[in-house]
């Protein structure tokens, strides 16, 4: 593989930095370009990348928007000029509430799914209940299971600590929707599910340049998720899509859309179409599966096409896997766990992984700061159950005692 050359003298301000923000600044790190990173937690674990020129500590959620364009406003007067990259849905908000009204409509999950139906996207059957009584009349023909999610995810996080969940019958249904429902402000609906495994999920990581055209376009499967049976990718795979990339690039093009975008969607065996889940405009946190010939990927070619370098994105590394270490340990052994998967079938899957979102062997302190951190949880664990046998031993050595 040829090393990429660029001039990389904008430097970049990533905000929300998880791993998907540490793979920006490896991405770009690795080429010179000077990354700056923003996260609500000074502690962590890619803050630890020899690639962060910066660090600083900043409340999306917390803090007022007011407050939040003056810590911007600041950082940019210590820096200068500067590429902001969102992560994270509230900081694409962040962003999109000051520059882009397209943006906001695709994070708005009603008015994905309106976009989707004008423009003939195929999408799973969905509904937007404001009350109780919608429920219960949508549940008098509803199939089960039913897939219960957000409008706006960053809200519902706060909120529940949760992302979704499928449910099974109808009174689960009801009590997770009174459960979870900001009456005031009504944010959940309710989906149709799918049929199908983890790899029924398909991606699409893609740019779009000023005028809508699409210049990189990659496409890949889900193999695990995480949370397991609803979540992020935790495994996945590369692999070329033709249908993924028109269905999307002729969406994006009818839209008007200019930027990156993540975007998933689940294949329907029932019908044969591939039905659209979730539009993310902004980095996605699977990115860095996405590589081409040449080491490209989308958020390399958006800084190239923002700075107005030609590159010219080649054949997608079809087979290429990358996996986030920690949650697909997690959904590995819950897995293994159900009896859904073997430990033999599971490092089997894992034949072929190219690059994981933490480890680096020229960067490596991110990665030992989540192992170090595992392995505190798990020792914290470990002692737990020591400490629930000894009482549990001590209690039956002592009720014959008790009973004297």
């Amino acid at each position: 593989m040829s090393r990429l050359r660029i001039n990389p003298s904008l430097p970049v301000v990533v905000l929300g930095f998880g791993y998907g923000g540490l793979g920006i600044a490896r991405s770009l790190g690795r080429l010179g370009v000077r990354v700056h990173a923003v996260d609500p937690d000074p502690a962590a674990a890619g803050l630890a990348s020899r690639y962060v020129r910066s660090a600083h500590a900043w409340d999306f959620a917390g803090a007022s928007v007011t407050d939040t364009l003056g810590f911007l406003d600041d950082l940019g007067q210590r820096l200068g000029p500067a590429l902001l990259l969102p992560t994270t849905d509230a900081t694409a908000v962040l962003v999109a509430e000051h520059s882009d009204a397209l943006v906001r409509r695709l994070i708005d999950k009603r008015e994905v799914f309106r976009l989707a139906h004008q423009f003939g996207v195929p999408t799973p059957f969905t509904i937007l209940p404001r009350s109780r009584d919608d429920v219960e009349q949508f549940l008098a023909d509803a199939r089960f299971p039913v897939v219960l999610k957000p409008i706006d995810p960053t809200r519902f996080e706060r909120r529940t600590g949760r992302r979704l969940a499928i449910v099974a019958t109808p009174d689960e249904l009801l009590s997770r929707y009174l459960e979870w429902e900001d009456s005031a402000a009504p944010n959940l609906m309710l989906q149709e599910h799918i049929p199908g495994g983890d790899d029924a999920v398909w991606m699409f990581n893609g740019v779009f340049n000023e005028w809508s055209e699409c210049v990189a376009a990659f496409t890949g499967r889900k193999l695990r998720q995480h949370p397991v049976y609803g979540g992020t990718t935790s495994l996945g795979v590369c692999e070329r899509n033709e249908r993924v990339e028109r269905l999307t690039i002729d969406f994006m093009w009818a839209l008007g859309y200019q930027g990156v975008l993540d975007v998933g969607y689940r294949y329907d065996a029932r019908d044969g179409q591939y039905k659209l889940l979730d539009p993310n405009p902004r980095v996605g946190a699977t990115f860095r599966l996405f590589v081409d010939e040449q080491g490209l990927d989308v958020v390399r070619v958006l800084y190239c096409d923002i700075t107005r370098q030609p590159v010219w994105p080649g054949r997608v590394r079809e087979g290429r896997k990358w996996l986030v270490e920690d949650h697909d340990l997690d959904s590995g052994l819950a897995r293994v766990r159900d009896g859904t998967l073997t430990p033999r079938r599971w490092l089997a899957t894992l034949a072929g992984v190219e690059e994981g979102a933490w480890f680096a062997r020229d960067d490596l302190r991110p990665f030992l700061r989540v192992a170090g951190r595992l392995v505190a949880h798990a020792a914290r664990a470990a002692g737990r159950r020591i400490a629930t046998a000894f009482l549990s031993l001590v209690g039956g050595a002592l009720e014959p005692s008790a009973a004297n």
